[in-house]
């Protein structure tokens, strides 16, 4: 049974810093790890991937503030959040992709945590 558990949410200040892991168990040959997160009213985004060979992308509005980084030996995953603003409050999901027989894609994701940037 595939489990991703995510942990490190909270609530800042804007400016501070949170750092966020997932543990991941259950699986193996995963293509991609990613972080999402989700305001609410709004539909879930994209803040970081890294693939299997190691390329890593970043939303926009998180580049050069956010840092995705693995620790593959113990399957956990970290995102580095680094300058928050009030516009980064949302839950945030981990995710697992993982390619299967005749190119099929399977999405695993954690149950989210919640990060809170207010003053």
């Amino acid at each position: 049974q595939v489990q991703l558990a995510e942990s490190g949410g909270g609530l800042v200040q804007p400016g501070e810093s949170l750092i966020l892991s997932c543990a991941a168990s259950g699986i193996i040959d995963i293509s991609a790890m990613s972080w999402y997160r989700q305001a609410p009213g709004k539909e879930r985004e994209m803040v970081a991937t890294s693939t299997s060979d190691n390329a890593n992308y970043y939303l926009d509005s998180v580049k050069g503030r956010f840092i995705f980084s693995g620790d593959a030996a113990k399957n956990i995953i970290y995102l580095q959040m680094n300058n928050l603003k009030p516009e980064d409050t949302a839950t945030y999901y981990c995710s697992a992709l993982k390619y299967g027989a005749g190119n099929a894609q399977y999405r695993y994701w954690g149950q989210g945590t919640q990060v809170t940037v207010s003053s």
